[in-house]
């Protein structure tokens, strides 16, 4: 009986491999000479945090191929201090992916051109060329692909710089059957463009689709923030402190703590991995709009209650109308029409009027708002026709806040004030809205005056139009005198010959008919 010749060297290579297809932890501690002479003689393996982070990528991973499961895209972010080996982490899981399946293919990107080729890139070539399986690959200067000619150009890595006005690069990103892997580095700092088109890589069925996104969160809002906030439990995110990882410099943030503070944002981003409480053109900051949805209030009965219409301009929008009664912004939950024309729209503020019997409506008269505001006078409403554009009413002789460079400026300004003591509905879209607009300085009458983010601004760099915060910003417009006729439980008001008594025990504390 002759025996069968013994595997060659590759190709025990290829079954080790194979065998960590869905276990990038095991591969790490296979891939590299851990705690050999060289570069890792002190190291015996990855952190305690990329350990955990590794782990949890390959048990998601395994899930979905339990039989009968769904295998589900794995989301995976990571926000921290400096110095903690986010780029080693990344530089692994490239690796991992092209070692482990053929034709597998990543994308990696970063927040800019610079940190991409000179930091992140070079990080990944080292990793690769320590690895068991480096030999496989041809590592260049934007690409690794693997040294069979036949499958270059579908087994590869490619380092892909972006552009918001350019964003072609990641459209149609798909590997059908096999596995996609999208890896972002400084992720607080690309553009939400860039994050949105990615998303439709995640469409395709029985494929390995990873999306890892790391780094310092510098921004308080945007997709990054988004994974780290209300999307955390999808993205599965991760905050490190860098002071508890081994191997950073502990002086050194001793140093920044004495110098700026436990709180303060630089400590907070560069060294606890927090989201800072304020962004560098951020009008409203998450804080603030946190703060306001758990706030508990109640109006006071003299309160008037003030209704904001901002009519849809484009298809994507929406019409929304908001009830704001006093402090209470929480009671009457935003009222939201899409498709709707503009005698639908005075119809619907017509009906609360009446049914509330508000003391101010206040309507967005720009475009197709003209029209609902015709309608509403038409109708005997004291409609008050705001224009975001036009100039700000605000008094500014001896007041020490920046003069606002328009009327939209102006009841923003005012709502955000309002958000130190108003309460708002915990609703994401809301949530979102506020915190989006960005803001600038312009010169306006020879003084500086902040210029709030247009709606039209704000989608081209991939933000949805804020119609809602706008609906409530116009219940701002105009200052509304407290209406002392309204002297408490069984007070009676007249309105359109109607009689309404005002009960604010009732559900949504509203006037009644008589």
């Amino acid at each position: 009986m002759i025996d069968a010749p013994a595997p060659s060297l590759e190709d025990r290579l290829t079954a080790l491999a194979a065998s960590y297809a869905l276990d990038p932890l095991g591969f790490v501690m296979a891939a590299y000479p851990w705690s050999e002479p060289g570069e890792l003689a002190r190291h015996d393996g990855p952190r305690q945090w990329q350990r955990e982070t590794l782990d949890d990528i390959g048990r998601r991973l395994r899930a979905g191929h339990e039989p009968g499961a769904v295998m589900m895209p794995v989301l995976q972010a990571i926000a921290s201090g400096h110095g903690i080996g986010k780029s080693a982490l990344l530089s692994w899981l490239v690796c991992w992916s092209l070692t482990t399946c053929p034709d597998a293919r990543v994308i990696i990107t970063a927040n800019t051109e610079a940190q991409l080729r000179s930091r992140t890139w070079p990080e990944i070539c080292r990793w690769f060329r320590m690895s068991l399986w480096g030999h496989w690959f041809r590592v260049l200067g934007t690409s690794i692909a693997v040294t069979d000619p036949a499958h270059e150009r579908t087994w590869r890595c490619d380092a892909v710089t972006w552009s918001a006005d350019n964003l072609v690069a990641f459209q149609g990103l798909h590997n059908a059957g096999r596995r996609l892997v999208l890896l972002f580095d400084e992720a607080s700092g690309i553009d939400d463009g860039v994050w949105n088109v990615s998303e439709g890589a995640l469409t395709d069925e029985d494929t390995e689709i990873l999306w890892i996104t790391a780094g310092n969160p510098t921004e308080p809002t945007g997709r990054f923030a988004e994974c780290l906030g209300r999307q955390r439990d999808r993205w599965h995110a991760r905050q490190i402190d860098a002071r508890t990882v081994p191997g950073t410099n502990k002086a050194l943030f001793a140093e920044w703590l004495e110098l700026y503070g436990e709180d303060s944002d630089f400590f907070r981003v560069r060294v606890r991995g927090m989201l800072p409480r304020t962004g560098s053109q951020t009008f409203i900051t998450p804080e603030l709009v946190r703060q306001a949805c758990e706030r508990q209030v109640s109006a006071e009965v003299f309160d008037p209650l003030v209704i904001g219409c901002d009519v849809a301009r484009f298809g994507s929008d929406q019409t929304v109308i908001y009830i704001r009664k006093g402090r209470d912004g929480r009671t009457h939950p935003p009222i939201k029409l899409r498709g709707a024309d503009t005698m639908q729209v005075a119809a619907r503020v017509v009906e609360e009027y009446q049914r509330l019997a508000a003391d101010a409506v206040f309507v967005d008269g720009g475009g197709v708002g003209g029209g609902v505001v015709d309608r509403l006078r038409q109708l005997g409403v004291p409609v008050v026709e705001v224009q975001f554009g036009g100039k700000s009413d605000r008094v500014t002789f001896g007041d020490t806040r920046p003069a606002m460079a328009n009327k939209r400026a102006e009841m923003w300004a005012n709502m955000r004030e309002w958000l130190e003591g108003g309460a708002i509905p915990d609703d994401a879209e809301l949530r979102s809205e506020l915190e989006a607009p960005q803001y600038s300085f312009v010169i306006r009458d020879g003084r500086d005056a902040i210029l709030l983010e247009r709606k039209e601004d704000m989608k081209r760099r991939g933000v949805a139009s804020p119609d809602v915060a706008d609906a409530l910003a116009l219940t701002f417009a105009y200052p509304v005198a407290p209406n002392l006729n309204a002297g408490g439980r069984g007070a009676v008001r007249r309105r359109g010959g109607m009689d309404y008594e005002y009960d604010p025990f009732a559900e949504h504390g509203a006037y009644r008919s008589a």
